[in-house]
């Protein structure tokens, strides 16, 4: 696309460009990712008649590939905590889910590599000295964050705001990580913003 400006899909894509989000998904999970360490589910409106571009280019889902063990030994020295063993194979699996839109549910997350953890650790200094033992593993795309209570096992999934000034605060999302990503592999998961009982 780049080298057609921006303006067209690649001429190699042969007869049939245009794809459904699950067949997208499955090829940036199963070929793009574990080529390219990264990979993008976009969706765009095409004029049939030339290829060209119709619409803005929407980002619909955005997946990694595996972090490094010395990543995790970063993050959990810097934590003082372990993170919880479906969390590290989740992210060391080969393809993950950075950031996207739920097909299902409909519901926007994103997720955090240990690295982006600790360094929100350190832009919320004054939420995180208020919530002891947590781990901020993803978030809404704007104030509310995922977060562990990683002072119990299991370490539940919590939602905190910007101003959360402690755990009575939080609101509670699944009973641990292993829910949380079956949740959001299904496409089902959605935000518990203190209205819903789990």
């Amino acid at each position: 696309m780049a080298g057609a400006g921006w303006r067209a899909w690649p001429s190699d894509l042969g007869e049939r460009p245009l794809v459904g989000r699950d067949e997208a998904t499955k090829i940036v999970r199963e070929s793009l990712v574990p080529a390219e360490g990264v990979g993008y589910v976009t969706r765009v409106e095409v004029d049939r008649t030339d290829g060209h571009l119709a619409s803005a280019i929407n980002e619909e889902a955005d997946f990694r590939g595996p972090i490094g063990d010395d990543e995790f030994a970063e993050a959990e020295a810097a934590l003082g905590h372990p993170l919880p063993a479906a969390w590290r194979e989740y992210l060391q699996s080969d393809s993950w889910l950075h950031s996207g839109w739920l097909e299902k549910s409909g519901t926007y997350i994103s997720l955090h590599s240990p690295r982006e953890m600790v360094e929100l650790h350190d832009a919320w200094r004054d939420t995180v000295a208020a919530h002891p033992g947590i781990a901020i593993i993803g978030g809404d795309g704007s104030r509310e964050q995922l977060v562990l209570d990683l002072r119990q096992d299991p370490a539940p999934v919590l939602l905190a705001d910007l101003a959360s000034e402690g755990w009575e605060t939080t609101f509670p999302q699944a009973a641990d990580v292993g829910e949380l990503i079956t949740r959001v592999e299904a496409g089902t998961f959605t935000i518990n913003f203190g209205t819903d009982s789990l």
